[in-house]
């Protein structure tokens, strides 16, 4: 969410921040909102000075009770008093009213601006004008005769979508025998990985609240994505970012306890599932993935160093799953809702000749912490701070890509990084 006082002294930042995101209708949204500001604070000066006035009176009435026993005036000022706190009284609770009133449309109205993006963030609002910042690896050349994924777990027998598609429904796969093993290998690889780097492993909840949802930015802007246990009124998961996060909500961070690096692996739950078509077949898009995330919570002046040290950490796994990627930095119609900047990882995908995208490393700078009420106290004063995230990695796409990749005649060979895992080097 972003800050009150911010748009206040950057109206014209703030409306150009959200142009840039393309978000409908952002100077009126902006001048709506600083009209509510100004109605609240008017409404609370009010208040308070009727209030002062109120108080003053009850000090009044009181000396002039003292003094009716030898004034004889005095007993009827005090009645006349007594008549104006009456009226101040009744003044007081409409205001009160009115404030909370107020204050509700302001709320619901600032909660719906998205984050402003970083200035490093590209024009556009299309996936096709984001910048590929950075690539690596060559791309596989095929044997006559190569499958797509989709292919390939048929022939193998280690996924099955019908089996899936039986029990639940579309988009919901059974992994088994080597295709659940390499599933658990990589998530333990990914766990490795990122523990060696600092992070500390958190086990969290896969269902949320909906104080979670909002802290994290899913409620209001992404319920319709999110499976809902009506009965409780829980979500599952869209990404283990949302529970590990909402660890610090309402958190006053000990100073020398920062930074916070933490990992968690967890299933993931995601309603919507895009179109029909090729890319969107096979693990290409699923309601039900696993992930391994990483989360950080750092000071203001940390975070874009803490962001390329994410970035650095998700082109280690890739390397050494000895795939080949690019980095492309997304453009401000392209991002998502509660990111200041984002770092799109993408894998060759030999068999469909075409880039898949397997993790997403972002900065929210204040926003998240915003909602959060995420501080820490430095020099007797308070500051919010910042959280990031990224996935290190998504498995689904980085499975079709091992699979297509490594294809050969005699099977499809393991990368190196994940046969001590596995306990195989081949699937034939």
């Amino acid at each position: 969410m972003l800050q009150l006082n911010f748009i206040r002294e950057n109206r014209e930042l703030t409306i150009a921040g959200l142009e840039r995101k393309y978000f409908k209708g952002a100077a009126e949204a902006v001048d709506t909102l600083l009209g509510l500001d100004k109605q609240r604070r008017d409404t609370q000066s009010e208040l308070d000075a009727t209030l002062a006035q109120s108080n003053t009176l009850a000090k009044q009435i009181g000396q002039l009770m003292k003094e009716a026993r030898s004034r004889a005036a005095a007993a009827e000022e005090a009645e006349a008093a007594k008549a104006q706190t009456s009226t101040l009284k009744l003044r007081s609770k409409s205001l009160e009213e009115s404030l909370k009133e107020v204050e509700a449309q302001l709320q619901s109205t600032l909660v719906l601006l998205p984050n402003l993006p970083h200035e490093s963030v590209p024009e556009g609002r299309t996936p096709e004008e984001n910048v590929e910042i950075y690539a690596w690896g060559e791309k596989p050349s095929l044997p006559e005769g190569s499958k797509p994924h989709w292919e390939l777990i048929e022939q193998y027998d280690i996924i099955d979508f019908k089996l899936g598609t039986k029990i639940t429904g579309a988009g919901f796969p059974v992994y088994k025998g080597k295709g659940a093993r390499l599933q658990r290998a990589m998530i333990q690889f990914f766990l490795d990985q990122a523990v060696e780097a600092g992070y500390l492993e958190i086990q969290p909840p896969i269902l949320i609240n909906a104080e979670s949802g909002f802290g994290t930015g899913q409620l209001p802007d992404k319920e319709g994505q999110m499976y809902h246990a009506t009965a409780d009124d829980l979500y599952l998961i869209p990404t283990a970012e949302v529970p590990i996060t909402n660890l610090y909500r309402d958190v006053i961070v000990a100073e020398n306890d920062l930074p916070i690096k933490n990992v968690g692996y967890t299933p993931c739950f995601r309603r919507e599932a895009g179109s029909w078509g090729a890319h969107v077949r096979g693990l290409n898009r699923l309601h039900q993935f696993d992930k391994v995330e990483i989360v950080q919570v750092r000071k203001a002046e940390e975070s874009y160093g803490a962001l390329d040290e994410m970035a650095e950490h998700v082109k280690g796994l890739l390397q050494k799953l000895e795939l080949p990627f690019r980095i492309i930095r997304l453009c401000g119609g392209d991002m998502g809702f509660t990111s200041a900047l984002t770092f799109d990882f993408e894998v060759w995908s030999a068999a469909q000749a075409r880039w898949l995208e397997c993790s997403s490393v972002s900065n929210f700078e204040a926003y998240q912490a915003n909602r959060l009420k995420l501080r820490y106290k430095t020099e007797g004063k308070t500051q919010l701070l910042h959280t990031l995230n990224g996935s290190a990695l998504a498995l689904p796409r980085i499975l079709a890509a091992l699979l297509e990749n490594n294809q050969t005649p005699e099977g499809i060979h393991i990368p190196k990084a994940l046969v001590p895992y596995c306990g195989f080097e081949v699937i034939k």
